[in-house]
């Protein structure tokens, strides 16, 4: 169907395997070692050893988990793995399963630990644990605890309820920490981290964005020859980066095309013509396509099917724009064969396409495409969180009003409409939103949030006083969240003042609202977008 440009992971780059073992915590792992400015890629645990290590990876961390290595059924981890010779890191179950596997003990004692918990530390000079102080706080949480480390390991901290709590074993390169460094809590945490990347694999701190771009430039060029590709605007962070990369790579061969589906905000089509042209000079082609989606949508209210439609139009609309680009180009001119989209590696663990990750939701460039998709796909953010596409946009260049613009989502506020999407749901929509963003950039909030998601519930009627008056009108949803990544949320504590401006200049200015509400879900158990 398509294919995607090659992984950072199948490139001469040093990858980091963090193999998941249901931990809540695996994704912030792998962003600690990228933050150590090593590349990180998870894998599932039932990942073959053999498929793990055909990916060359240059260390392994075995990640946490919510079982007990005593379970039925409990994920375990070949032996062979530690015979590799790949140095391999153990956080939690990961360092019980090597504890069990190496012919270590681990008991089963009820010797419990949570939260904030005081270290020992035995053997300050060692290869984890050098230049860290011999008592430091870490953040536990275990039922099980080693009492005897594998032979040939050295034992190198404890607590007052486990013996074990750190061992080493410089001669085969294998270490492994009962708690969890990764997490902010483990005041010593990331040095810890380090020092197994730096000193126990003997890794380089050198995947930077200026790497990043010349591996993926590097890349695309070699996927697309002379051919011609098209890219999708949106006017967010995530297709403009993606953009401005595939640009850098093959210049006039990429014409940038904006879908106007009636479903951005106030004013998009407008900053994308003036900022992002502007910026790079790239080819655009605007499509008015309002009708089609409006049209297509009439009468939909599942979220799911929303999103479907939305994705389905918006590659037949590319599918135009392709055929008027080759007209354009006349007979001698080269075939358009790819769609460069801003695919996020949250879009594709949400997606299904994670390490064993349930599918919850579609998104607009995983989820949504057709199974007749007539492109080859080029994604080189795929592998990337969202603090690194900025990094990757500002070493391109492209001027802050971009970079740092709040997350959009690529079915635009077809998804923000809890009901049926029509125009004038849209209109009214789209004021909310832009005063709504108007007042926190008036405040000096757009740093401080992740995005501030404004929802109108459509199928929702609540009673009001306007005007001396009854009304009947929508609520309006207001959904600030603060983020690293997307993975986990939570809402954000917006001063008491900057909420009620938002709030009188709606149910002031936007005619059939008279309530505005906030929301106050973490992620977990909610996402950021209602739909």
């Amino acid at each position: 169907m398509a294919s995607a440009t090659p992984d950072p992971a199948d490139t001469a780059v040093d990858t980091v395997l963090v193999v998941d073992f249901g931990a809540q915590y695996a994704q912030l792992i792998a962003r600690r070692v990228r933050e150590a400015r090593v590349y990180s890629e998870i894998v599932p645990h039932s990942m073959p050893v053999s498929e793990m290590l055909a990916k060359n990876p240059k260390a392994i961390i075995l990640s946490g988990g919510p079982s007990s290595v005593y379970e039925e059924g409990a994920p375990t981890v070949d032996r062979a793995l530690f015979e590799a010779g790949v140095p391999v890191f153990g956080m939690c179950y990961g360092f019980q399963l090597m504890a069990t596997t190496l012919g270590g003990v681990v008991d089963n004692s009820g010797a419990r630990e949570y939260g904030r918990t005081p270290l020992a530390v035995s053997q300050t000079g060692s290869t984890l644990f050098e230049g860290t102080p011999a008592e430091q706080s870490v953040w536990m949480s275990h039922g099980d605890a080693c009492s005897a480390a594998p032979e040939g390991f050295t034992v190198s901290a404890s607590t007052s309820v486990v013996p074990v709590a750190a061992f080493e074993n410089d001669a085969k390169r294998l270490y492994g920490v009962q708690y969890h460094p990764e997490v902010m809590h483990s005041t010593h945490g990331q040095q810890v981290l380090e020092h197994f990347l730096y000193r126990g694999a003997g890794l380089a701190p050198t995947w930077t964005t200026h790497n990043v771009v010349e591996e993926q430039v590097a890349a695309i060029r070699a996927q697309v020859g002379t051919k011609r590709a098209i890219c999708g605007l949106s006017g967010g962070v995530d297709s403009a980066v993606a953009a401005a990369l595939v640009q850098r790579a093959i210049g006039d061969q990429l014409t940038c095309v904006y879908v106007d589906h009636g479903l951005m905000r106030k004013g998009e089509t407008e900053q994308v013509e003036k900022d992002f042209v502007a910026a790079t000079g790239v080819k655009l082609k605007v499509v008015d396509a309002e009708e089609r989606f409006l049209s297509a949508l009439a009468g939909v209210t599942d979220p799911e099917e929303k999103r479907k439609i939305i994705g389905r139009e918006f590659i037949r609309v590319f599918e135009q724009a392709q055929a008027e680009i080759i007209a354009e180009a006349g007979a001698s001119g080269e075939p358009v064969e790819f769609l460069v989209q801003g695919t996020l590696y949250p879009d594709v663990v949400e997606s299904g396409g994670g390490s064993g990750t349930a599918n919850i939701k579609s998104h607009h460039n995983v989820g949504g495409l057709p199974e007749d998709l007539e492109f080859q796909l080029i994604e080189p953010l795929r592998k990337l969180f969202k603090d690194e596409v900025r990094m990757v946009g500002q070493e391109l260049g492209l001027p802050e009003e971009i970079v740092q613009r709040q997350p959009f989502p690529g079915p635009g506020l077809g998804i923000r409409i809890v009901g049926e999407v029509t125009k004038d749901r849209l209109d009214l929509l789209r004021d909310a939103d832009a005063i709504a963003r108007a007042e926190l950039t008036a405040a000096g909030l757009d740093r401080e949030i992740w995005q501030c998601p404004v929802v109108l519930l459509a199928d929702v009627r609540s009673v009001g006083v306007q005007g001396d008056g009854r009304t009947y009108g929508h609520p309006i949803v207001l959904r600030p969240v603060s983020s690293e990544d997307a993975m986990t949320a939570d809402w954000s504590r917006l001063p008491y003042e900057v909420l009620e401006k938002i709030s009188t200049r709606i149910t002031n200015e936007v005619r059939d609202v008279n309530r505005v509400v906030v929301d106050v879900t973490s992620k977990p158990p909610g996402t950021i977008e209602w739909e």
